[in-house]
């Protein structure tokens, strides 16, 4: 397999909860001391992302996969780990330093109401990005870029004068996404970017997001909670619980033979017109809270599998004879 375009190693990323100071000191001991609570939002994450892939990460809400989408882009400092994009760390970097990544690598975000300029026009929108990152262009060539990537969109140049309010929610995410397109970039992580669009929108934009894709040679960070969507748009996912990446897989093994019980859950709920579903699987108990993670594998207490080896100690990924790599000890010790 060829060196990966974007590596991600042992990445961590902690919320410091820290308020008033006087609420933070305690006595004990006959010392004061002071609480350090954390939201441990990612703990210890491991991910290649291939060149021209798309890479999918899966998990309900609250288990970091924004967090990651956030973190690789340089919009949250990693607590620890290391970023790599083609083989140089880059998690380290800031100022002049960090700007030739900053073109190779954007970013669309999942609300595009939320995300767009309210006081700028689309051909402003899309004329900073260009001229800060190609300042020796003349107005023809940057007037020339913004018509390319509004029509590769399906977005009018003619309506370059009108402001965000004046377009749909799908036709805001299309001008995102000319956004992202406009500095030529190798890398876009993608944050749920149809989760807030009508479901007879989504399909278009996923469509327009594989065209760019093909046409463009572009590789994908696509972050997710909608699994139909993953197996429609993805190369490979990862499924994240708690922090955590529990299983690695390319996207047709991942739907024929999961093996982690966290991703057996989630594809046995996927919605379908039959009742009868034998393979059906609830899980019990609540997600634990990321403030105070529990000892050993993050998900044994929510596990039917689950014994004192996965209470005590922490699953790492494992290769499995289908090719994929999940962090389970039933799994590595036979009993799944």
């Amino acid at each position: 397999m060829t060196s990966p375009l974007v590596s991600i190693r042992g990445l961590e990323k902690r919320f410091d909860l820290s308020g008033n100071l006087l609420e933070q000191i305690t006595f004990e001991g006959g010392r004061f001391r002071r609480k350090q609570e954390a939201v441990h939002a990612i703990n210890g994450v491991d991910l290649d992302v291939q060149r021209g892939e798309a890479l999918c990460v899966v998990g309900e809400s609250g288990c970091g996969k924004s967090t990651v989408a956030r973190t690789v882009m340089g919009l949250l400092s990693p607590s620890g780990g290391e970023i790599h994009y083609d083989g140089q760390r880059i998690d380290n970097l800031d100022g002049k330093d960090a700007l030739p990544y900053r073109r190779k690598m954007q970013m669309i975000f999942q609300n595009p109401y939320a995300s767009l300029n309210p006081r700028m026009t689309i051909q402003q929108t899309l004329e900073e990005p260009i001229r800060f990152h190609h300042p020796d262009w003349s107005d023809i060539e940057v007037r020339d870029k913004i018509h390319e990537v509004m029509h590769s969109v399906g977005i009018d140049p003619d309506w370059g004068s009108r402001f965000g309010h004046e377009f749909s929610g799908g036709q805001r995410q299309r001008i995102a996404i000319a956004r992202a397109l406009a500095v030529d970039p190798e890398f876009i992580v993608a944050d749920e970017p149809i989760s807030a669009l009508d479901v007879s929108i989504q399909a278009q934009v996923l469509n327009l997001l594989m065209d760019a894709q093909e046409s463009r040679g572009l590789t994908y960070l696509f972050i997710t909670h909608d699994l139909a969507v993953v197996e429609h748009f993805g190369t490979r996912v990862a499924v994240m619980y708690l922090g955590r990446v529990c299983e690695l897989a390319d996207t047709a093994t991942l739907f024929a033979t999961p093996r982690h019980p966290y991703t057996q859950a989630l594809l046995s709920a996927i919605p379908k017109l039959e009742d009868d579903r034998p393979n059906h699987i609830r899980l019990q108990g609540e997600v634990p809270t990321p403030v105070n993670l529990p000892s050993g594998c993050v998900f044994h207490g929510r596990c039917p599998y689950a014994n004192e080896r996965c209470r005590a100690e922490v699953p790492e990924l494992i290769a499995t004879d289908e090719g994929a790599r999940v962090a389970c000890h039933a799994v590595e010790e036979g009993r799944l």
